[in-house]
């Protein structure tokens, strides 16, 4: 089964939308998009710079976007749908949709809301995250909880991405654990942390308002990695999920026990790919990155059917 995973935060970088805005239609969906997220998604995916669209209010939906235009343009092309999809972090949203929970208007107005309830709560005090990378987990976490951190991303393959007040992150950094390097991460808040919990609940009132049918594909959580088969449920987790860790480490185990064969990552592309080739070994993975890397993905589904 070849499977379709959606990437979070961090993944964005300048002008990363302009080469999709070239295929017919993109345009005009990506504004019909920028309508339902309250975020000028063609402007902050062509023209802004670095810092405006590390602003999770706009990195968020700007991401999601980006999944969805990517997933019909590999949908168009390849004919048929893969098998299962899985998201990390706000991925999750672009999931829920691929999979038919989720409409797109209804996914991009929830992940719009998402995105400013975090960048409010993250503005209540200063906070960020750390990627730490190497070194024995059991070590890793107790460092983290003597400085009152988080490990808020279990990512596999050797990583955790630790969240918390920025002075303790400073901490960790300067004294990092045995045969670890930390990585700050450009991101604007301590999420999936405690520090987000105001954030649960603006989406959970909204979300309660919201349509969910159960997925079409098998669909991932990234609450314990397990297949999620009633819509609702996973619309729930998804909202829990904003200030609870992600376990996508438990998500890639996973998919080697449902006997995945290939992964296809869509655009902004490349982090869960890196990841899965370091946890997943000889497992074939496509990123996404830009229209031209569809041909190798759709090649990768016609070898798996054949």
């Amino acid at each position: 089964m070849i499977i379709a995973v959606f990437p979070g935060q961090g993944s964005q970088t300048p002008g990363f939308l302009s080469p999709w805005l070239e295929l017919d239609g993109a345009r005009e969906r990506l504004a019909a998009f920028s309508d339902q997220a309250g975020v000028d998604l063609v402007a902050a995916g062509t023209e802004w710079d670095a810092d405006r669209i590390r602003d999770t209010a706009v990195a968020q939906p700007l991401i999601v976007a980006a999944s969805l235009l990517s997933w019909a343009a590999l949908n168009e092309r390849a004919g048929a749908p893969v098998g299962g999809v899985a998201g990390h972090s706000v991925g999750e949203i672009a999931a829920l949709a691929a999979s038919g929970v989720l409409g797109d208007d209804d996914a991009l107005r929830l992940v719009g809301l998402r995105g400013r309830a975090m960048a409010e709560a993250a503005a209540a005090v200063q906070t960020g995250m750390s990627a730490v990378v190497g070194g024995d987990e059991q070590a890793v976490l107790e460092r983290l909880d003597a400085l009152e951190l988080t490990p808020a991303n279990y990512n596999g393959g050797g990583q955790i991405v630790a969240a918390g007040e920025l002075p303790a992150l400073a901490e960790l950094a300067a004294e990092a654990p045995r045969g670890t390097r930390v990585i700050p991460l450009q991101v604007a808040g301590a999420f999936h942390t405690r520090f987000m919990e105001p954030a649960v609940e603006t989406l959970r009132a909204a979300a309660a308002d919201v349509e969910a049918s159960d997925p079409r594909l098998t669909l991932w959580t990234n609450s314990d990695g397990s297949v999620v088969a009633d819509g609702r449920r996973a619309l729930d987790l998804v909202v829990a999920q904003v200030a609870s860790p992600v376990r996508w480490d438990r998500c890639m185990a996973s998919f080697a026990e449902h006997g995945v064969t290939g992964i296809i990552e869509l655009s902004p592309a490349g982090a869960l790919t890196g990841l899965a080739k370091r946890a997943l070994r000889g497992t074939p993975t496509v990123a996404v990155k830009t229209p031209d890397d569809l041909d190798a993905a759709v090649s990768l589904l016609k070898e798996d059917q054949a």
